[in-house]
């Protein structure tokens, strides 16, 4: 009997303690050692990928699946398909734009059944805080969901509508007796305002960046009085970061994330009527871009996830006032991350501890985020000095609209493995839940 089931080697392999020479040694789905390179192993099969890159895979925790409900906006066949050509090897599926949205025990229910058998990654599940549902919130924490998302201004969709800071407040009482996690939409709908046209410009100065900032320190001040966990969804303005650093120099259990197309794209880049580029809160200036990379490389942002958000095309007409927002990019994350880093001097080390250890790590997902003796093998050969020239048409979205449509990023994935094992988008999905 062979030691190890499978064996792949890099001379580029990012683990733990950074980028290095390696060979990840795997069996019965985990990874069971990290030998030196040229290590001469006993196993069924051994992969050298030389130059190439090992990563560990990605772990994405901001994604709206959609299904049951709105399956034609996008479903997890394809999600996951799109997560796995991506290197994104874990996704936990956020509760609204599904039908129901994720807010008790039985929608979890039925979001499980409808996902089961199509997943091609593993899956977890968030839940939802809306109003009216604090006693739906212990039984989905005993359920398995990792946490619960709420809005502070409207969602886009009636059936999860947003708390008021008063119901926030209620909700983290709940949530702080079994030490849960709450992830907020944070804007302040107060300073929000109906676009005054159909342009960019126009639909950037409704949503302010002061919007966020109050929402933000509103959601600080309710971590503080109630000593529960919380994290900022979606960062898109630097005016977040002040009150941010405060609250972690505080010792406040707050945190946040931010996405690829706040790190990638700019405001002065949004073509005429492309609302391909339309997300709440929105894309906003070149200046705001290099203050979250600022924010991300200190520390004060610790993820780098999707809201991966997508629709079907009839809903991004050409007018940004009316257009569903959202973007698509979950097969894009790496590339168009490392695109952007590699140009500001960072490495692939910092890429994954942005994209993988630290969500891992936020919902508290066990054995994902990293090349370490048992973790699950989870794996993606990534060519990282690819070029990368980017077909909406060619992705495994189930909707071809993606505002890095045209561009040409940096970085291939050539192979990723789900628990040891080449993930085949054209074989029956391995994916579980968690």
């Amino acid at each position: 009997m062979t030691e190890y089931d499978l064996v792949v080697r890099s001379r580029r392999a990012v683990t733990p303690d950074g980028e290095r020479p390696a060979a990840v040694a795997v069996r019965d789905g985990r990874i069971a050692a990290i030998h030196p390179h040229d290590a001469p192993l006993d196993a069924s099969l051994d992969t050298d990928l030389g130059d190439l890159a090992l990563l560990p895979g990605l772990v994405d925790t901001h994604v709206h699946v959609n299904e049951p409900g709105r399956t034609h906006w996008e479903g997890f066949a394809s999600a996951t398909r799109a997560a796995a050509a991506g290197g994104v090897t874990t996704i936990v599926d956020m509760p609204l734009n599904s039908l129901p949205p994720t807010v008790d025990p039985g929608a979890l229910t039925a979001k499980q059944e409808a996902a089961r058998g199509q997943c091609h990654v593993d899956v977890g599940f968030w839940g939802g805080a809306i109003p009216g549902n604090l006693a739906e919130l212990r039984p989905l924490h005993e359920r398995g969901v990792y946490g619960f998302k709420c809005f502070l201004s409207p969602s886009g969709v009636e059936e999860f509508p947003p708390l008021t800071p008063d119901e926030v407040r209620q909700a983290l009482e709940v949530i702080a007796e079994f030490d849960g996690l709450m992830v907020v939409h944070a804007e302040d709908p107060s300073l929000l305002l109906d676009p005054t046209g159909p342009t960019y410009p126009e639909f950037l100065e409704s949503r302010p960046g002061a919007s966020e900032r109050r929402a933000v320190e509103q959601v600080i001040e309710l971590a503080r009085q109630t000593g529960a966990r919380v994290h900022i969804l979606h960062v898109s303005s630097a005016d977040c970061l002040e009150p941010l650093a405060a609250a972690r120099r505080d010792g406040l259990r707050v945190s946040a994330e931010t996405c690829p197309h706040y790190l990638t794209l700019a405001a002065e880049q949004v073509p005429e009527g492309d609302t391909a580029f339309k997300c709440c809160p929105p894309i906003r200036s070149e200046a705001n871009r290099d203050l979250l990379w600022e924010g991300l490389a200190g520390g004060v942002l610790s993820c780098v996830v999707s809201d991966h958000s997508p629709s079907p095309s009839d809903l991004k007409i050409p007018d940004f006032a009316a257009a569903w927002g959202g973007i698509a990019s979950l097969q894009l994350g790496l590339p168009a991350i490392w695109t952007e880093a590699s140009k500001r001097g960072h490495g692939l080390p910092d890429v994954v501890r942005w994209m993988s250890a630290n969500p891992a790590a936020l919902a508290g997902i066990p054995r994902k985020g990293g090349l370490a003796p048992g973790n699950d093998a989870d794996l993606v050969a990534f060519d990282p000095d690819a070029a990368n020239p980017v077909d909406a048409a060619g992705l495994h979205h189930k909707n071809p609209v993606t505002p890095y449509h045209g561009r040409v990023l940096k970085g291939v994935v050539r192979t990723t493995w789900l628990r040891g094992t080449t993930v085949d988008l054209t074989a029956p999905p391995r994916g579980t839940f968690l």
